[in-house]
């Protein structure tokens, strides 16, 4: 059970901290205070819902064709290979995340554009519902619910920080150095996870 919810942090946290619109977004409300705390819940209730899809859409899926499970979880293995190796990419290229200045956003426009950059991110389709949905179908439904919790627990963990911290974080987020060292534990913790999939599956017999 507990290797379950480390599995899921480690790949919602891996997915969630890539850079991207919704980070950028993110951080820079938090940075000027501006609805930050609304912004964040908002994103964590997507990621929840999306994420909830994926574990439990899959689940089903898969107790209706035993077989498939095998396959979901080496696609879900395949699929961090590449993530991984995106990651590794990014860390030799060097980037950031860039807070530029902006009027202050109404509370309309704010829930507005997060919903717009969460939502309209087809990616964010492949992460939570497609890549944890697969790699999720391998286990037992008690050590599914664990796995899923352990990916809520991510987003959760890293909107708020995005969020509440975000005066604090800029600097560091805004820094290509620290994006080099987070992107290669991306790398790692991906390309680990991928390993003990492809194994589970006897992918090495």
């Amino acid at each position: 059970m507990g290797t379950a919810f480390l599995q899921g942090l480690g790949v919602g946290a891996g997915l969630i901290a890539a850079i991207g619109a919704q980070n950028a977004f993110v951080l820079a409300q938090g940075v000027r205070k501006n609805h930050h705390l609304v912004i964040a819940l908002i994103c964590i209730g997507c990621d929840v819902v999306l994420i909830s899809a994926g574990v439990g859409g899959f689940g089903r899926l898969v107790a209706i064709s035993p077989g498939l499970t095998l396959w979901m979880t080496r696609l879900g293995a395949a699929f961090l290979v590449v993530y991984g190796f995106l990651s590794l990419r990014s860390a030799l290229q060097g980037a950031g995340l860039a807070v530029s200045e902006h009027p202050p956003l109404s509370r309309k426009a704010a829930v507005c554009t997060t919903l717009a950059v969460t939502l309209l991110n087809p990616h964010v389709y492949l992460d939570t519902v497609v890549l944890l949905g697969s790699v999720s179908s391998g286990l037992h439904e008690a050590s599914r619910w664990f796995f899923w919790s352990g990916a809520v627990c991510a987003s959760a963990l890293w909107f708020l920080s995005l969020s509440l911290g975000g005066q604090m974080l800029a600097p560091l987020f805004t820094n290509p150095r620290s994006w080099r060292v987070l992107d290669t534990l991306v790398c790692a913790v991906m390309w680990s996870i991928a390993w003990s999939l492809w194994r589970s599956t006897g992918g090495l017999e």
